[in-house]
């Protein structure tokens, strides 16, 4: 690409300026202004944060605590994340020296690999996936290299697949499991194999596991878990989705001591440290939230049944989701590409869901629709999937 000489964009880095826009957002530009629009499209929970959490934060604010914390987090949020590490991942980590608290998980993923990566290191990761693991990667100063995960054995991530792709340059494997877009989820046996290819290859495991509250089938899987991978593994997890609590901005990270070090460097210098009211906030959802979650996982399996068999009724090819909010239905069978199918659906039905291919080339011939939205919505919504289906 050539840029004008006398063009501001002649200041931008090159890196940035190859990297696409996010396909989530750019389709949702289109939505932008459309009326009567069903949205199954952005990941975000419909619930409002619960109250207690939001008194919280309130109080944190009315008491003068609106100042910066350290580097890491509170002392009292790190020691109830290292209990809940502790009873909800049989998994032990120092809140001294091994959990910082993030703005989010988008920015725990950026530190981590910038903590971790040398110019050229490759990062293993599976595809679809999350949009923004490549050009964090890419930013990061890494070489991002998909492995793809299909359908035929529900999108699981499978090691023959990763020593296809393993070479002397890869650093890392970067893992979400519940997975963002399709719902799926790793079993024991899968989780002990990827990480005895971690030791194998020597790489670093990076977990992004902020759906790991919302399991609906089997016993909940994870990294953390697994002793032996402990002193390669960076586990990264969050508020937003299991407490509703988006807008918080509100994350963590887990690992070493001798990796936190240098993660809370660029975390110190970055950011400083995340928003003390939310701190407050997350210590609340932490120590009386449960039942929150219970509440809420419950009420996204009835949804998630519902869309699975009302999709499945329409003929679609779509496995029931294991953890997370999202299903992702085969639209092959329609001749369609997942961008044509998405951009019709919401020009003749006004319902909004993300092409698979915004998840990855692999995503082609998949829709993400986020049942994290009200059942009489996901109703209507599916009454007009069926209609768009008749007319194709």
């Amino acid at each position: 690409m050539t840029t004008d000489s006398k063009s501001p964009r002649r200041f931008i880095s090159r890196v940035v300026q190859d990297l696409p826009k996010s396909g989530i957002r750019k389709f949702f530009d289109i939505v932008a202004g459309r009326k009567d629009v069903i949205s199954l499209g952005i990941g975000e929970p419909d619930f409002a944060t619960p109250w207690h959490i939001c008194e919280a934060a309130l109080d944190s604010m009315e008491s003068g605590a609106t100042h910066y914390t350290a580097n890491l987090g509170t002392p009292k949020l790190r020691e109830a994340l290292a209990d809940y590490m502790a009873r909800s991942f049989h998994a032990s980590y120092n809140p001294k020296t091994d959990i910082l608290v993030s703005v989010g998980v988008s920015e725990a993923m950026d530190i981590a690999l910038r903590a971790i990566l040398e110019p050229g290191d490759e990062v293993l990761y599976h595809e679809p996936c999350f949009v923004a693991y490549a050009p964090i990667i890419k930013m990061a100063g890494g070489v991002p290299v998909a492995v793809p995960t299909c359908r035929a054995n529900e999108f699981r991530l499978t090691v023959e697949e990763l020593e296809k792709r393993v070479t002397p340059k890869t650093k890392a494997l970067l893992v979400n499991y519940p997975n963002n877009p399709t719902g799926a989820t790793l079993d024991a046996k899968d989780a002990e194999e990827i990480a005895d290819f971690s030791i194998r290859h020597d790489l670093v495991l990076i977990s992004d596991e902020v759906y790991s509250e919302l399991t609906y089938e089997g016993d909940r899987t994870s990294f953390a878990s697994i002793p032996r991978i402990h002193d390669r593994l960076i586990f990264l997890n969050g508020f937003s989705k299991a407490w509703a609590m988006t807008g918080f901005r509100l994350g963590y990270v887990c690992a070493p001591a001798e990796m936190m070090d240098c993660i809370m460097k660029v975390h110190q210098y970055a950011i400083m440290s995340a928003p003390t009211p939310s701190q407050a906030a997350g210590y609340e959802a932490l120590v009386n939230g449960d039942e929150d979650i219970c509440a809420m996982r419950e009420e996204y399996r009835r949804r998630r049944n519902f869309i699975v068999a009302s999709l499945q009724e329409m003929g679609l090819d779509c496995f029931p989701p294991k953890g997370a909010f999202y299903v992702f239905p085969s639209i092959q069978k329609t001749g369609l590409t997942s961008n044509d199918f998405a951009v019709r659906l919401l020009e003749e039905q006004n319902v909004a869901c993300v092409p698979g291919t915004a998840f990855g080339v692999c995503g082609e011939g998949f829709l993400r629709c986020s049942y994290a939205t009200g059942m009489e919505q996901l109703k209507e919504a599916m009454e007009r999937i069926g209609r768009f289906l008749k007319t194709i």
